[in-house]
């Protein structure tokens, strides 16, 4: 099943399995957003759960590979500037050096090849830009064999179980880490501050 099928049947039911697990996380990470207002990428905006939490300075451009989960944010973006767009995060349809800020929540986990996309979110952000991760991620060298032992099942419906952060980083040679700290879930779920050299 591809991922894009997948997020089509799962949409009508994310809300109610998500929402209120990641509220508050959500709510931290975007605390980060910059003062000064900018053009801020919600990659992955999925039905829009971090729309509620975005102050209404910047202008919002809104990324996600389905239309199903698109149509959900509608309700939610009415006092923000907010444009949907339906696209790959793993191909960004956008200029180089077109954002100042990117948000990755609940992505990296998500998408195929997470370094692609985090390099991609590295070539369309502004030198000095911010990119705000929220994400769960395993440790290098931490066993996790059960999460391991069902990664290869899960990742086919909704989300992988075995990425590693510091080894998208590592793809990504520009950005480097302000913030680091644990969120969710005994520190697997990471709020992630970054910056673009």
């Amino acid at each position: 099943m591809s991922l894009k099928h997948s997020y089509t049947l799962i949409a009508p039911f994310y809300d109610a399995f998500i929402a209120r697990a990641t509220h508050q996380a959500r709510a931290n990470s975007l605390a980060a957003l910059p003062i000064r207002p900018g053009r801020v990428l919600l990659a992955g905006v999925g039905t829009g759960l971090d729309l509620p939490h975005l102050p209404a300075h910047h202008h919002y451009v809104g990324l996600d590979l389905t239309h199903a989960m698109l149509r959900r944010t509608r309700p939610r973006s009415g006092h923000v500037d907010f444009v949907p767009v339906q696209g790959n995060a793993q191909g960004l349809p956008f200029a180089d050096a077109s954002f100042d800020c990117a948000v990755l929540h609940l992505i990296l986990a998500v998408v195929p090849e997470p370094t692609k996309c985090l390099a991609e979110i590295a070539r369309v952000l502004k030198p000095g830009g911010q990119v705000l991760v929220f994400d769960k991620f395993l440790r290098r060298g931490q066993p996790a064999r059960l999460r391991r032992l069902i990664n290869p099942l899960v990742r086919r419906v909704a989300t992988r179980l075995d990425v590693v952060f510091e080894d998208l980083l590592a793809a990504a040679p520009g950005l480097r880490v302000e913030i680091d700290q644990p969120a969710l879930a005994g520190g697997w779920f990471r709020l992630i501050c970054l910056r673009k050299s």
